[in-house]
């Protein structure tokens, strides 16, 4: 009689198809803000004829080097998508966790859009372009505000979520801190919006900022995981 040995369950997945850990898309939604707020105002502060209080982020992927905005918006959507399976997990079965995590998918795929979708070169950026607004908007730049409103929309929405989901657990502090991170987006977004002036400057801060407490967020996660 030839005996049969049983494999246990786990040696049966080769370590190639195994999915990622929890914790390594958690360390993806972490370095997304970061990564991208560093990029950004790296050439915000280099670029010639850039200035925040102007021109918003979106328009350094214009010019010789818009390349590197471009990549910027598409890597950071990319974690950012990694990063809401991440907390997906974390958060399964909480308040707030089923929903969180999706909006944040959408912020993540809003940014790859957004990098896609080309914003008009505007107001003397790049150096060259005459002041003002252009007269009329291409495709690709009504794409790219499309782009935007969704995917900051979904984080404000993601914002407000995480804020249920700290307050049902008790936890006060990281509850205002998520509705505060949302309303500065809100706010930094409407006041762009409407012309406001600073405007770019308003948006930059409110966006980093939500985009900031999601990092911090994952990284408390992360921690348990």
């Amino acid at each position: 009689m030839t005996a049969t040995v049983q494999t246990p369950a786990h040696a049966a997945v080769a370590p190639s198809t195994r999915a990622p850990s929890t914790r390594a898309l958690l360390t993806c939604a972490i370095a997304s803000a970061p990564l991208w707020g560093a990029v950004s105002l790296a050439q915000a502060a280099t670029r010639e004829g850039f200035d925040l209080t102007r021109h918003p982020l979106s328009t350094l992927s214009n010019g010789s080097l818009g390349w590197l905005q471009i990549t910027n918006f598409m890597v950071a959507g990319a974690l950012t998508i990694a990063g809401a399976t991440g907390l997906r997990r974390a958060l399964s079965g909480t308040p707030g966790g089923t929903w969180a995590p999706r909006l944040i998918r959408v912020n993540g795929l809003g940014m790859i859009a957004a990098g896609a979708f080309v914003m008009d070169p505007a107001d003397g950026f790049p150096t060259g372009t005459p002041a003002g607004m252009p007269e009329a908007l291409t495709w690709h730049s009504y794409g790219h505000m499309a782009a935007g409103t969704i995917a900051f929309t979904a984080l404000i929405a993601a914002c407000y979520v995480l804020g249920r989901h700290f307050s049902r657990a008790g936890n006060r502090g990281h509850a205002i801190a998520s509705r505060v991170a949302g309303t500065a987006l809100l706010i930094g977004n409407g006041w762009s919006m409407t012309g406001g002036k600073g405007g770019s400057l308003t948006l930059a801060v409110g966006a980093l900022t939500a985009m900031l407490w999601i990092s911090v967020v994952a990284a408390r996660h992360r921690r348990d995981a």
